[in-house]
């Protein structure tokens, strides 16, 4: 395995592939019921091809993975093997006593003291206004200070512009992490966010190289395109080789399931070197991309112009999920559950659109928000 360091901590050699615990092999399709035998077995095939950086958060697996996680380190004696990653959920906290709240539960779940990397999850523009409302840097700074958290970052699901005001808006960030692959190159932070956040000399953690799975599993179409480079390679290969190029990407978050998954994926992670990609497979990756992109309904670059919404509707992501849903089929029940939970049920769904117009001058794009929104409702519902 290669490895790599976060450059305020250079003392620490981080794998460039790591393990996430958020679609972990589960028991009769529950996805709280996580199979503790199989589990294990991925820990151990993990540890022995040098992974060494394993995340998790508190609503993986409906709030099952921390502990599925804490539990499978203590059966198999690997404590002490990774460095332990897990998030705080911005969404849920409602007063300033809810930081120290859920992280007390999660270290209990994890079975441990000290939680090695700690991020606040999923930040938005609303999400970065509550933790400086609600005190929540105060809170890693205490954390921090008494042991109880080793490293702080956060992950991120918004525009470039948010993303750049979240790096810059605070000295006590260590890494970040964010969503990269062949197809989201432009997405949310995207290729210049990871540029950004190594200028200012913060760890770049790539999460969904395989953009859920749906990267592994690819169109005829899309694998003859990749055929025809002279070495055959699986579609997961193409994958993660594009998301480890770059040289400022220091590990690769992939969501495994199995172990037959963490061999081949550490045995293409060994294989990587940064900015290796060449120009024809470049072109390769270019057509690819092409193809899904044409399948995307909307043509939203999530620049986030659009944004504010009077009503609240976080307008380039629901695009995203509708985008998602309609390229890649197989992932269409997940897209509609996370539309509904993360959306729908907090009244910010497309049917919160009252077509007031406000959006409509703002897209460079000039996409009728106000139709396309209800045309994803009326898809992901």
């Amino acid at each position: 395995m290669q490895y790599r360091v976060f450059p305020r901590i250079p003392e620490l050699p981080i794998s460039t592939l790591s393990l996430g615990a958020m679609r972990l092999p589960v028991l009769a399709g529950d996805e709280a019921r996580i199979d503790p035998d199989a589990l294990d077995g991925m820990l151990q095939a993990a540890a022995e091809a040098g992974i060494n950086y394993l995340d998790t958060a508190y609503i993986y697996h409906n709030g099952a993975s921390e502990e599925a996680v804490g539990r499978s380190l203590d059966r198999t004696g690997l404590r002490g093997k990774f460095h332990l990653a897990t998030k705080s959920p911005t969404w849920l906290v409602k007063t300033e006593s809810d930081w120290e709240k859920y992280l007390s539960t999660q270290l209990g779940r994890l079975g441990t003291e000290r939680i090695d990397f700690y991020l606040l999850h999923a930040l938005t523009t609303a999400r970065w206004e509550k933790v400086l409302r609600l005190g929540g840097l105060e809170f890693l700074r205490k954390a921090k200070a008494d042991g109880r958290i080793g490293h702080i970052g956060f992950s991120f699901h918004d525009s470039l512009d948010v993303f750049k005001r979240i790096v810059d808006g605070w000295e006590g960030w260590e890494f970040c992490q964010v969503q990269y692959n062949y197809l989201d190159t432009e997405f949310q932070a995207g290729r210049e966010g990871i540029r950004y956040a190594a200028s200012k000399e913060l760890g770049v953690i790539v999460m969904e190289p395989l953009r859920g799975g749906g990267l592994a599993v690819l169109p005829r179409e899309a694998r003859e395109v990749f055929a025809r480079w002279p070495a055959p390679r699986m579609p997961a290969e193409w994958a993660l080789r594009f998301a480890l190029d770059p040289q400022e990407v220091v590990t690769v978050l992939s969501g495994m399931g199995s172990e037959s998954q963490v061999w081949e994926n550490a045995a293409v992670a060994d294989a990587a070197r940064s900015n290796a990609v060449t120009a024809k497979e470049t072109a390769l990756y270019e057509e690819v991309r092409a193809y899904f992109k044409a399948k995307m309904p909307v043509p939203c670059t999530t620049c986030g112009y659009c944004l504010p919404c009077p009503h609240k509707i976080p307008i380039p992501e629901i695009f995203a999920v509708y985008n998602t849903w309609a390229a890649f089929p197989e992932r269409r029940e997940d897209r509609r559950g996370w539309y509904e939970s993360a959306y729908r049920k907090s009244g910010i769904g497309g049917d919160a659109c009252v077509s007031c117009g406000e959006c409509r001058p703002k897209c460079p794009q000039g996409i009728p928000i106000p139709d396309r929104l209800a045309e994803a409702h009326g898809n992901l519902s």
